[in-house]
């Protein structure tokens, strides 16, 4: 019932907004980076910040499944909205880092030699087909089946994404570890437990 009226609800309210509103965050954390208030050092403030709303907006679409199948709230029409702004907030995290942090010196190295940005990378990389085919046009020229494939690299980015955040951090830090739970449980709720341990227990008879 409750699911029921949320969705009613969600009927009446399109995902276009999602566009126009995604940008104010990451001005006002820039705002506050111009006029002092996040200390001394904040391109590591913003860089951190814009990373932390990317990862929520990869854990945000990869809930949208789960929401619908095991509580009946349906969130799918808003799922490309979240994607393409979780990558916009990747894409400014990585400006971030590029410009304000290391200001383009020893890209390639640090690339090379942290394991983070490393993964960080990979994870943007996936990103970008990803991003450049969220729309009508893409769908109908690769046909439902093989778009759905390709989204499905999704999940790679997560992974990466909670991996990334890990390898960042020094010593032992829950909010990494909570994060990859997150991530690692709601891709485990995709998987067909019960159908997996049935075809074991025919392929061992």
């Amino acid at each position: 019932m409750i699911a029921q009226t949320i969705n009613q609800t969600l009927r009446k309210v399109p995902a276009w907004p999602l566009y126009i509103l995604a940008p104010i965050p990451v001005v006002w954390i820039y705002w506050l980076g111009i006029t002092g208030e996040l200390g001394v050092d904040p391109a590591k403030k913003i860089e951190h910040q814009l990373g932390l709303w990317a990862l929520w907006g990869l854990i945000a679409g990869l809930a949208v499944t789960p929401l619908r199948e095991k509580l009946g709230v349906n969130l799918i029409k808003y799922r490309r909205a979240i994607g393409v702004i979780t990558f916009f907030y990747v894409f400014a995290h990585l400006l971030t880092w590029l410009v304000l942090d290391v200001q383009f010196q020893n890209v390639w190295a640090d690339i090379v030699k942290r394991w983070y940005i490393t993964v960080g990378m990979a994870g943007f990389a996936i990103m970008i087909p990803l991003a450049l085919t969220s729309n009508n046009l893409a769908i109908r020229k690769m046909g439902p089946v093989i778009w759905r494939k390709l989204h499905k690299a999704t999940y790679a980015v997560a992974l990466l994404g909670a991996l990334h955040f890990l390898l960042l951090v020094k010593g032992f830090q829950w909010e990494p570890i909570l994060y990859t739970v997150a991530i690692v449980g709601l891709l485990a709720m995709r998987v067909n437990w019960s159908g997996l341990l049935a075809s074991r227990k025919v392929a061992e008879t």
